[in-house]
């Protein structure tokens, strides 16, 4: 059975890190993720806001790194799960669990001037295990459509 997700999109709003009890760094953040084709009706493209979660090292990294608008691609897998809310109805939630978040596009400028360092070459980014490197050459890319 295969459960694999990959997205190219840009957060909805600055991620806010939290911790668990256990001190474990966790990470809820949406992605806009434009879809294909345009509305006939109005000709204005469609997004899909898709609800993810990273944890440890790479949640770390994303509230260091990003902000609203960053262009980032998310690899990962769907999870599903319920809860029982304070109306006693169940509720039923779909996320995608990040296993490597890619950054896109360069960090912004006034974020090196406060010392954090980035480079789109290689080394801005880590995996689910905290691996660092990847490539960047989505982030040149003109068939993106962002």
């Amino acid at each position: 059975m295969i459960n694999r997700v990959v997205l190219v999109g840009r957060l909805t709003k600055d991620p806010e890190l939290k911790y668990t009890t256990n001190n474990i760094a966790n990470l809820r953040f949406t992605v806009a993720v434009n879809r294909q084709f345009t509305d006939q009706q109005t000709g204005e493209r469609k997004a899909d806001f898709i609800n993810c979660v990273a944890w440890r090292a790479q949640a770390e990294n994303m509230a260091k790194f990003l902000k609203k608008g960053s262009l980032i691609g998310v690899e990962g897998r769907i999870e599903t799960g319920s809860f029982q809310g304070q109306d006693g109805q169940m509720r039923y939630t779909t996320d995608v669990v990040a296993d490597s978040v890619q950054f896109l596009e360069p960090k912004s400028v006034g974020a090196e001037q406060n010392g954090d360092t980035w480079s789109p070459g290689g080394s801005g980014g880590v995996d689910a295990y905290g691996t660092k490197g990847y490539s960047n050459q989505a982030a040149d890319d003109p068939e993106l459509p962002f």
